[in-house]
């Protein structure tokens, strides 16, 4: 009986020892007397005690690198400060394991010089206008090289670029004046649109009036009263400024006055259907 119990104690030891359960979202490497023997995938895996050895046992999900924060100084001489978030997973465990000795030191290396690389060749302007171009092409070079680690860079974003703080109160005043401008090119655009509008109703209602008077030629008192009350009224708001001055009209010469300004009416009115007619 002891031989037989010796024997089973055995080849449960054995199964224990040969048992390996990987989680679900790792990958682990086995070594067969030092030499690279094969990958054993998420659940129940076995292999051989004393001949075989998990070298490695890694997670194959997203992971998170912080890059601290960096001096780098831009195209045009101004030293930014850059802080960024990689994020990266393992593609073939293998390559990661064999091909570079420290993955993550390695990692943070690659990203911090190529970031300074690209943030070299824009200046400060450019750098904050086009960050997603910048994103996408810190993306491409690092891809390029972690690609034989059997890692792929899935997305690097800049969280942060910080100048110096002469330069950054220059920018803001910069947009300032920029705000500013633009205000004061809608209103100067505003008040020429009112003006034309203006302009436009003033001539529609000399046509008015001009094509009134032809119809009914004893209209012309009520015109005279009409411009006369508008004179009136002008002079009151003038009278209302200090730097304003006051002409006064002649009353005796009135009467010509009106009559030029209305005859100055009827002229324009036939001038204008005489340029429509032209015209057509």
């Amino acid at each position: 009986m002891e031989p037989i119990i010796a024997i089973v104690l055995a080849l449960i030891g054995y199964a224990l020892g040969s048992a390996k359960l990987i989680n679900q979202g790792n990958e682990a490497l086995v070594e067969r007397m030092g030499r690279y023997h094969r990958r054993l995938r998420p659940g129940l895996n076995f292999i051989v005690p004393l001949v075989d050895q998990i070298v490695m046992e890694d997670t194959t999900r997203e992971q998170i690198l912080d890059i601290k924060p960096q001096n780098v100084i831009t195209k045009d001489n101004i030293y930014l400060e850059i802080d960024a978030v990689l994020f990266w997973r393992i593609r073939d465990i293998e390559k990661s394991f064999y091909a570079i000795e420290d993955l993550q030191a390695a990692l943070t290396q690659l990203a911090t010089t190529t970031l300074r690389e690209i943030i070299a060749q824009n200046t400060v302007e450019e750098t904050n206008v086009t960050r997603s171009e910048m994103d996408r092409a810190i993306l491409d070079q690092l891809n390029h090289t972690t690609a034989d680690w059997g890692v792929e860079i899935l997305r690097l974003d800049i969280q942060r670029i910080t100048p110096p703080e002469s330069v950054r109160k220059s920018m803001e005043e910069e947009r300032a004046a920029e705000i500013k401008k633009r205000a004061l090119i809608s209103e100067a655009e505003g008040e020429k649109e009112a003006a034309i509008k203006k302009a436009q109703g003033t001539m529609t209602s000399m046509q008015i009036i001009a094509q009134a008077l032809r119809s009914h030629p004893e209209s012309k008192e009520i015109l005279r009263y009409l411009v006369a009350q508008d004179y009136v009224d002008a002079s009151q708001k003038l009278s209302e400024s200090n730097n304003a001055k006051i002409v006064f009209l002649d009353p005796a010469k009135s009467n010509e006055v009106y009559d030029q300004l209305i005859a100055e009416s009827v002229v324009q009115e036939t001038n204008t259907k005489n340029s429509e007619n032209g015209n057509t």
